[in-house]
């Protein structure tokens, strides 16, 4: 039977690059960096923008009065 060998793990530091946030994670990589973390990613801070538009209907309505303007 063939063993796996597991690969050896380390704490890394993470450093964000748009805050500059730092934490400490366990990684086989040496150094980490990232562009987005969890503290500034708009999906986890919600300050996530909204799709401009609303629905087709709307649209296709707002255009059709533009036109017949």
């Amino acid at each position: 039977m063939k063993t796996l060998k597991h690969p050896e793990t380390q704490l890394v530091d993470v450093i964000c690059a748009t805050c500059g946030t730092a934490f400490t994670i366990r990684s086989t990589a040496g150094s980490v960096s990232v562009d987005v973390c969890s503290n500034c990613h708009p999906a986890y801070t919600g300050v996530q923008h909204s799709a401009a538009g609303g629905s087709r209907i709307e649209r296709f309505n707002r255009r059709r009065a533009l036109a017949a303007a």
